[in-house]
């Protein structure tokens, strides 16, 4: 079955800057397409979306310049801005005029958590439902209820949240994080994506049995239709190879339906983030036989 992988960053510490990589030296080399392509097809991935990676902020169009010009299946690209700043009306209009965004992101991870009640961040981000785009959500547990306030006070724009939310895989602990999945869930505009929980867990090997909680979970809050898939390559390596995680996806997809497991793997992705050329016809010629 085919794959859209809704969430792949590329590295190239010559051409961009990186802070956050000062800190995790795991990652701090370049991670390249060509990288990626020998492994994505082992693992049945045909196309793909390109999410901004925290670049230093006077880098940020420089990405999104760069990404979009790669092609060989990168299909669309999720942008890195600053809504939360007076200036970001006019970067909006900047990334919208590239027809390979398809949506935005600002990770919460390292800002003060403050951030996300701040009224110029909301009324900038009720800016993107006018040009069509999406709003990528990255936040820690901690974060989940002022994320839900946030999606709640900006109904008309589709967010999708990474990493199921970052539960703590390792040791298990799901509570508070099950029921503000359950309120983000009840959230009609919101869609989440089963993206990097498997660089979570257990540095010594990851396996199905102990992600089946976060995604039986997700499944059941969200339902097949707002679901969508990611490997978060290479954030995905500190625990397994790319093929890996697609290994264990299969795994967690095991007993379901054609039908839902296109959902997951390709078809929810290429509504939520508009790829009309990315349809779910199995007639149509496929973006692998062009990388």
């Amino acid at each position: 079955m085919k794959v859209i992988d809704t969430h792949l960053h590329l590295i190239d510490l010559q051409r961009l800057r990186y802070p956050w990589l000062d800190g995790e030296t795991r990652l701090r080399r370049d991670h390249t397409l060509d990288e990626y392509l020998a492994q994505a097809r082992a693992a049945g991935i045909e196309a793909m979306l390109h999410m901004e990676v925290d670049v230093a902020e006077v880098d940020q169009e420089r990405e999104t310049a760069w990404v979009s010009g790669l092609g060989r299946g990168v299909e669309g690209v999720v942008a890195g801005c600053r809504p939360e700043q007076p200036g970001f009306a006019a970067q909006l209009d900047r990334l919208a005029a590239n027809p390979k965004v398809r949506g935005l992101r600002r990770t919460f991870h390292f800002t003060p958590d403050e951030l996300l009640s701040s009224t110029t961040l909301h009324g900038n981000l009720r800016r993107l439902a006018g040009v069509g785009l999406s709003y990528d959500l990255c936040a820690l547990p901690r974060q989940l209820r002022s994320v839900a306030t946030l999606a709640a006070r900006t109904p008309e724009v589709q967010f999708i949240l990474d990493h199921c939310g970052i539960p703590d895989v390792r040791h298990q602990a799901y509570d508070p994080w099950r029921e503000d999945i359950l309120a983000l869930a009840r959230l009609p505009n919101v869609a989440c994506k089963i993206s990097g929980i498997i660089a979570y867990g257990r540095p010594d090997g990851v396996e199905a049995a102990d992600l089946r909680p976060v995604f039986e979970h997700c499944v059941a809050a969200f339902g097949w239709d707002r679901l969508v898939w990611g490997s978060d390559w290479p954030v995905c390596t500190l625990t397994a190879s790319l093929t890996g995680w697609m290994d264990v996806t299969h795994a967690l997809l095991a007993g379901t339906s054609e039908d839902e497991k296109a959902a997951l793997l390709h078809r929810n992705a290429a509504r939520i983030y508009r790829l009309a050329d990315r349809q779910d016809d199995e007639g149509s010629s496929h973006a692998m036989e062009r990388l």
